[in-house]
């Protein structure tokens, strides 16, 4: 029996139908029980697919998803249809969304039947109420933890009373949450969270040294959305060619303000020295965080980003917005530059960091490889799960 068909989901019938062992995933090294998790989040989105991937590695641990829309083609490997239920809904990027609330009772369905442990929401002010409410409200099962992405603490209460109430309402539930930055767990606690666990959303693996660097080359990838501040890119990019005439920059993703953003290179006369290449794959990225020296990233809120952790894996030097989750990575002068919002980094630090570059790249390397990497920070994240199923 399936998902959809009522009652509960043996582990015997799951595996059965993939032609697995009927005993189900490998016990967990010091004998303990199988933890059953659910994954509640956006299933076509590739932070969501990281976390799978993590998951799926950790000893004693079986893996469920539930997702607002559908799944990345990357799930099918992980997780056998029988073990996902895709909603199919379009929700708005800033959560909260009516749109996936409708879908509550399907949901609370899927869970009674699956009996999850856990029930581990991504993104707090969308798919953290949904959980809430699944088990609140209809009876679902499975004790809630909540991985905050950023905005949903950093941007979302501050809209007003009713949403700042809705994120206490959810941190309020969880049993466990997680952050990527101090100051965004600073907030979550402020907001009612009792315990929250902090780790970077790191890398699975460190990326090859990069070859010899092209010293005037610098990449930016974040979207071209008023959050990322396209125009501000610019802005510090034009300083940079103050420093280095011979600069280039590389503008990778899309957004509603690409458009904008190339009739401003135009207007500040940097259009023969700017390049758009639109979304890139994984590969093509890679390529040019290996190639440029310098990595842009500007925007207004920020908690710990990924690229700018996959950036310095890959020896490039940071400039960034002058954020404190941006001043957990950088020392200002030191391995990168911290930008405030109506400033210009000044030529004679960027001309100290151009000398140091090389050395100043390893370092980084050695700190994403020491404290950034997602394998151990999930295994401590699934043996703390443990720890309070037995409590």
């Amino acid at each position: 029996m399936t998902p959809g068909q009522g009652g509960r989901v043996s582990r015997a019938t799951d595996t059965a139908m993939r032609g697995e062992d009927p005993a189900g995933p490998p016990p967990a090294a010091d004998g303990q029980r199988v933890l059953r998790l659910a994954l509640l989040g956006d299933g076509e989105s590739p932070h969501l697919l990281k976390w799978a991937r993590a998951l799926t590695q950790q000893p004693g641990m079986e893996l469920w998803a539930a997702s607002s829309r559908g799944f990345m083609p990357g799930f099918e490997p992980l997780l056998a249809p029988a073990r996902r239920l895709a909603l199919g809904s379009r929700p708005a990027a800033g959560g909260g969304n009516a749109a996936v609330l409708r879908h509550l009772p399907r949901l609370a369905r899927w869970l009674r039947q699956v009996q999850p442990d856990w029930v581990h929401a991504h993104y707090l002010t969308s798919h953290g109420t949904l959980a809430w409410l699944a088990r609140d409200l209809l009876g679902a099962p499975g004790r809630l933890v909540g991985s905050a992405w950023g905005s949903d603490i950093l941007v979302t209460p501050e809209r007003g009373w009713l949403w700042r109430r809705l994120t206490r309402q959810v941190l309020r539930r969880c049993t466990l949450t997680t952050s990527d930055s101090r100051v965004m767990a600073e907030r979550m606690r402020g907001l009612g969270a009792a315990e929250v666990m902090v780790f970077p959303f790191g890398l699975e693996s460190m990326p090859p040294p990069p070859p010899a660097k092209d010293p005037d080359l610098c990449f930016a990838n974040r979207g071209l959305e008023v959050l990322y501040a396209p125009s501000r890119v610019l802005e510090v990019f034009s300083a940079i060619v103050a420093a280095q005439p011979e600069a280039r920059l590389v503008v990778a993703n899309d957004g509603s303000l690409r458009a904008a953003m190339q009739s401003q290179a135009e207007s500040m006369g940097l259009a023969p020295r700017v390049r758009f290449v639109g979304r890139l794959d994984a590969d093509a990225q890679a390529a040019w965080y290996q190639r440029a020296t310098w990595y842009l990233s500007l925007p207004s809120s920020d908690s710990v980003a990924v690229s700018v952790l996959e950036a310095m894996a890959h020896g490039m030097l940071p400039l960034l917005s002058d954020l404190p989750a941006n001043r957990e990575l950088v020392r200002d002068g030191v391995n990168g530059l911290l930008v405030g919002a109506h400033q210009r980094p000044d030529p004679q630090a960027l001309h100290a960091l151009a000398r140091r570059a090389p050395a100043i790249g390893e370092e980084n390397r050695a700190w994403v490889a020491s404290h950034a990497l997602f394998g151990p920070a999930v295994q401590r994240f699934v043996e703390r799960l443990r720890d309070l199923s037995l409590a």
